[in-house]
């Protein structure tokens, strides 16, 4: 049994600050996206003059300064449509967190609510990681008893704003904003699961405030996300909703498992002290047909949702 959550249930947060969200955007993700890779480190303190443009650049090797400038086009770029966002109010950053005793039954999560039990199936790895042990997230709920949190985030308002955009044939600020939407969602995701820490449920009280440290993820506790390497099944998502209520915080379930706005995040929160991402990757027709028997579905239909991992 592991700490105990200081607020057991669901939890709705809207209208969070973009001011907030912010510093928790991780710049190389965006340049990524636009591909351009590269740590572009002190690529915020560049003002417009051409001086201070040459000295940053000048810090790069030269077969690199092309690509550094593009970064700084893009990153002051993207500041003017942030601060569109805030000026003008564009944005709902909406969230929702449930914390909910827990327990497992083999690979299975077994989460306990209002007198029901809400059973999530999870996978193993069939290849060791670096430690030499095949994970399953059930590893980190303590089968005797335990906790484990939800969470949903999203950001609404968006796609209007790019339409409005593409309506001037400005694709390219269109493109920045849907691009940045993504980021502040991810963001969001990051400063929740700091405040949860620290917070609402409260493991890591006295844990201090440092980005760096936050993108390493060197910090107690991990968030897989639904979809993701360690939770590849799209389907659970739906598994979810009674627990997370996606509507109230504007979010939609499509029939394939998507989120929509896109700029969503939805997944769980583990406080395990050992918890740590992993990536399921290829398991056999044994597992897939138990998998598939421990949803109650067809091995068929879970081909559909785990195609990647056969």
């Amino acid at each position: 049994m592991h700490e105990t959550p200081k607020n057991i249930g669901l939890i709705e947060i809207k209208n969070i600050p973009l001011s907030e969200i912010v510093p928790y955007i991780h710049w190389s993700f965006f340049f990524m996206a636009w591909r351009i890779p590269g740590k572009f480190e002190g690529i915020e303190t560049v003002c417009d003059c051409d001086s201070c443009k040459t000295g940053w650049l000048q810090k790069f090797a030269e077969e690199e300064q092309t690509k550094a400038a593009e970064a700084i086009k893009l990153f002051k770029d993207a500041q003017a449509i942030l601060r569109e966002f805030r000026d003008k109010n564009v944005l709902q950053i909406n969230a929702s967190i449930g914390f909910y005793p827990a327990s497992t039954n083999g690979d299975d999560i077994v989460i306990f609510h209002q007198g029901n039990e809400y059973r999530i199936p999870t996978l193993r790895q069939q290849k060791p990681s670096n430690d030499g042990f095949c994970y399953s997230l059930a590893d980190f709920i303590d089968p005797k008893g335990d906790y484990i949190g939800v969470f949903a985030n999203t950001v609404l308002g968006v796609e209007a704003f790019a339409k409005a955009y593409e309506q001037k044939d400005d694709v390219y600020s269109a493109l920045i904003a849907k691009t940045l939407s993504d980021r502040i969602a991810e963001a969001t995701a990051e400063w929740l699961h700091y405040q949860v820490r620290t917070r609402y449920w409260g493991y890591a009280p006295h844990e201090k405030v440092d980005y760096e440290e936050m993108f390493k993820v060197h910090y107690r506790g991990i968030r897989p996300a639904v979809g993701y390497p360690s939770l590849p099944d799209q389907s659970v998502i739906f598994d979810l909703d009674p627990l997370i209520k996606f509507n109230n915080i504007g979010i939609q379930l499509t029939e394939n498992g998507a989120m929509y706005p896109n700029a969503s995040v939805c997944g769980f929160y583990f406080a395990h002290p050992q918890s740590k991402y992993f990536m399921i990757g290829k398991i056999d027709e044994q597992q897939l047909t138990d998998y598939a028997r421990r949803r109650n579905k067809s091995p068929e239909e879970m081909r559909k949702w785990l195609a990647a991992n056969l």
